[in-house]
């Protein structure tokens, strides 16, 4: 969500796997946005909508917020190494940056009860300690963390009945420490100045897509299985896929994105991506309004792609008119002003 970048020093490919996010984001959180009663209607999971349920939890569920969690991280490194250049003090400000992203999140939960922005806040400022650290230092840290993780991730599916280790397995294995490793790696990438040279570094990119490949396929068909068969655990094992999925997915996307015709081709989504704060927070107020025009009480799988395609090409015509006549999406102001206050911010 970093937006405030000027112009002439945004990272394009950036913008665009950021708004890219905010459309899988929209494919789970749309049928969030009815409330389901006890004792009314059910949404409808026979047939096509299975199948499409299966898939969204195969290809979309938790992998699109874990790469928005990447760029949080990115954003943060940005924000905090830019601040310091001009004189700031980075980790103070982005304290600042976190407690105004923690106000705003709080009074949208009252809008969406699914909002993430206050728990990104509250994981965010985790990544503080972690600014000055080595890249050797935080690689390390990643590691470690996400070995923890998906073993207490395996240790959920394999000893469901071991209550001995459950509160471990819960605590550790939760979607909150993931979203930190996407923070911690995302932080770590834009540290080490990777994204700004993806074609020097294509020999580990392609071992990367060579390792997550077979374990994105692999977990993928436990999924489907495990969804056609009604597996209680069905959450954990998408869990575990999480990681390597979501790694996969931006290895390949940072490499389409260093040809510049599919960039120049996609650079619509990447103006969504430009004010991501504005349309994370516009989305659940235009998916309320689709729905009560389609008179729907409550949302099936195939409802809602069609209401996040709407909404997704919806935010794309208002991004694209917006930057012809703002320099920055309104949201994003907002935060600017409750980050530095009256305070002129130099824009280099």
């Amino acid at each position: 969500m970093n937006s405030s970048v000027p112009q002439k020093e945004r990272i394009v490919s950036l913008d665009i796997i950021r708004g890219l996010a905010l459309f899988g984001i929209l494919f789970i959180n749309v049928a969030a946005y009815q409330i389901i009663v006890e004792g009314g209607p059910m949404p409808d999971y026979s047939g096509i909508n299975g199948i499409i349920s299966t898939l969204i939890g195969i290809f979309i569920e938790k992998k699109f917020f874990s790469i928005f969690s990447f760029l949080f991280g990115v954003g943060f490194y940005i924000f905090a190494s830019r601040a310091e250049a001009r004189g700031d003090k980075p980790r103070w400000r982005f304290a600042r940056r976190l407690l105004a992203l923690l106000l705003i999140g709080i009074v949208h939960y009252f809008v969406f009860w699914g909002s993430i922005l206050a728990i990104y806040a509250v994981i965010g400022f985790l990544l503080i300690p972690f600014y000055h650290a080595k890249i050797s230092t935080i690689s390390k840290w990643l590691f470690a963390i996400i070995t923890v993780h998906i073993l207490c991730i395996l240790g959920q599916i394999l000893m469901p009945n071991q209550e001995a280790f459950s509160t471990v397995f819960g605590l550790l294995g939760n979607d909150a420490i993931t979203i930190f490793i996407m923070f911690l790696t995302g932080f770590l990438v834009a540290k080490a100045d990777w994204i700004s040279h993806v074609s020097e570094y294509s020999k580990q990119i392609k071992w990367l897509q060579f390792v997550t490949f077979p374990l994105f396929v692999g977990i993928s068909i436990w999924i489907w299985f495990a969804a056609q068969g009604g597996y209680e655990n069905l959450n954990s094992v998408i869990s575990l896929g999480v990681i390597p999925t979501t790694y996969f997915y931006l290895a390949c996307l940072f490499v389409m994105l260093e040809n510049k015709k599919i960039a120049k081709l996609l650079k619509p989504i990447g103006r969504v991506g430009q004010m991501a704060f504005t349309n994370y927070l516009a989305q659940s107020f235009i998916g309320l309004a689709l729905m009560s025009l389609m008179g729907l009480e409550v949302v099936s799988p195939s409802d809602a792609v069609i209401i996040a395609i709407l909404i997704f090409i919806i935010q794309i015509i208002f991004s694209v008119i917006w930057f012809k006549f703002f320099k920055m999406g309104p949201f994003e102001k907002l935060w600017r002003f409750m980050t530095y206050g009256r305070k002129a911010v130099p824009t280099k």
